[in-house]
């Protein structure tokens, strides 16, 4: 009887002891994992239990929180001039996450961030009061884009190419973030289905074709290899140029542009595509996809804080894709965030300064946590000489070139024009690209600037940069260079 009592005893013991190490495991280990599983309710509770901390432009709030009736989430997301605005914040939903600088300063902006909490916080894991992403976004810059836009299927970025602060992300057509915020399910329904696509963020995270305005990194790499001394070296450049190895050529938009041995300046003044195809396979594919590179091509880490979407320069071509790469098409793609890095390091003297739109986190009382402007790297992408000449060539596109619409009184602009194909055989309305840099005759400022038009109401023989995007441009940099 005592032995089958023991052995009972001892099979008794073994359970509570499976059963303790059980309740371990699932509060040590599975229990993190339980507490961030996006399903867990009370994570979302805890998220909009109080008011979250706010995104600022320009010493104002664009953010807000307000109470919730009828909810177990005690509050929601609101946003000021929210369609103005949602490409720089993205949202924050109760229901759908976090987007953008909402999703990724989350912690600070609900407090649970640990450089929010004091020692006795960390120890009991109290929520902290939430801190404040400070943005480098100018609302005037930002407005000027967004109006210009109206309508029209499109992205514009704006970038001081001193500081790499950037001054507009706008993405077209928009949304508002608050109509979301509370989980709306028609309205999240309506906007997932949109064809337009508003919730995809055009400025940051769209790479297409940018047409001619990648010849800028074409001339920039013939300039430093030394395949030309200077913008105004005649060019051995035949018109109409053969793409190697085929029997097709590589047309102008004007026949009766003067684009034969252009110079470079000539060249970008009328866009001729046989000097820059010409000029690319003279090149060779690699040495203008390592110019691409420096400038911001290929890279797959462009983080502003938000990552930008990677913009290609391809490889592995024969020499007649080559030509037409330097032209910006075949497999080029850019983003209007990258065209904007191009003119800004040109305007900048051949350096590219990091962009960034954040330009600090503050806790509840103002304090910096961080400041991203003192952070920004400077890299040189071109010696000065070249950027200078390219300047001066870019200037001649301005003044008497494809680019005349973005013409600012008071001011020096230079900027590059591009129309790039889209669809099989060019069956789809071209995209429209315009990127330019301003400086200022009186007070020293200085943009740059890039946009892109998808798609307008225009007809397809108006589709052009100079058409549709380079007056979007000019709102812009009117709007970043006055007093």
């Amino acid at each position: 009887m005592n032995k089958t009592i023991r052995r009972a005893a001892v099979f008794s013991l073994l359970l509570v002891l499976s059963l303790l190490v059980r309740a371990t495991w699932v509060q040590f280990y599975d229990g993190k994992a339980l507490a961030e599983d996006k399903k867990n309710r009370r994570n979302a509770i805890a998220l909009y239990a109080n008011p979250l901390g706010n995104i600022i432009v320009a010493g104002d709030a664009i953010t807000g929180s307000a109470q919730t009736k009828g909810s177990d989430l005690k509050y929601k997301r609101t946003y000021t001039d929210g369609s103005l605005y949602a490409a720089v914040t993205g949202y924050s939903s109760q229901v759908y996450g976090a987007t953008q600088l909402e999703g990724i300063y989350q912690d600070l902006l609900d407090g649970t961030a640990t450089q929010l909490k004091d020692p006795l916080d960390t120890l009991t894991n109290k929520r902290a009061d939430p801190g404040d992403v400070v943005t480098t976004i100018d609302p005037d810059v930002q407005k000027a884009a967004y109006n210009a836009l109206g309508d029209k299927k499109g992205a514009a970025v704006a970038i001081d190419p001193k500081t790499g602060k950037i001054l507009a992300v706008v993405s077209t057509p928009s949304y508002d973030p608050t109509t979301i915020s509370t989980g709306n399910d028609s309205v999240w329904k309506k906007l997932k289905k949109d064809s337009d696509k508003p919730l995809v963020n055009r400025a940051l995270r769209q790479p297409l074709p940018p047409g001619s305005t990648f010849k800028l990194v074409v001339a920039a790499a013939a300039l430093e290899d030394g395949l030309y001394s200077d913008v105004d070296a005649k060019t051995d450049s035949p018109n109409p140029y053969t793409l190697p190895g085929t029997t097709t050529p590589l047309k102008n938009e004007s026949s009766s542009a003067p684009c034969k041995n252009a110079s470079i300046r000539v060249a970008l003044q009328y866009s001729c595509n046989n000097v820059f195809g010409k000029m690319a396979v003279d090149l060779g594919q690699d040495k203008v996809k390592a110019m691409a590179e420096k400038f911001g091509f290929n890279d797959t880490t462009q983080d502003v804080p938000v990552r930008a979407y990677t913009s290609v320069y391809p490889s592995n071509m024969d020499k007649s894709s080559t030509a037409l790469t330097g032209i910006g098409q075949f497999d080029v793609t850019a983003t209007p965030l990258q065209m904007a890095m191009v003119s800004a390091a040109i305007a900048n003297d051949g350096k590219l300064v990091s962009p960034h739109m954040v330009s600090q986190t503050s806790d509840a009382d103002g304090n910096v946590l961080k400041n991203y402007d003192d952070s920004a790297e400077t890299k040189e992408i071109v010696s000065s000489s070249t950027a200078q000449q390219l300047q001066s060539a870019m200037q001649t596109v301005i003044k008497d070139g494809t680019g005349t619409n973005a013409q600012i009184s008071g001011a020096t602009v230079g900027g590059k024009t591009g129309t790039a194909q889209h669809g099989e055989n060019n069956s789809k309305t071209p995209y429209a690209w315009f990127t330019s840099y301003a400086k200022s005759d009186s007070n020293g400022k200085e943009v740059a600037v890039a946009v892109m038009v998808e798609q307008s109401d225009a007809a397809r023989s108006e589709v052009s940069g100079n058409g549709l995007a380079a007056p979007v441009a000019k709102a812009m940099m009117q709007a970043a260079l006055k007093n």
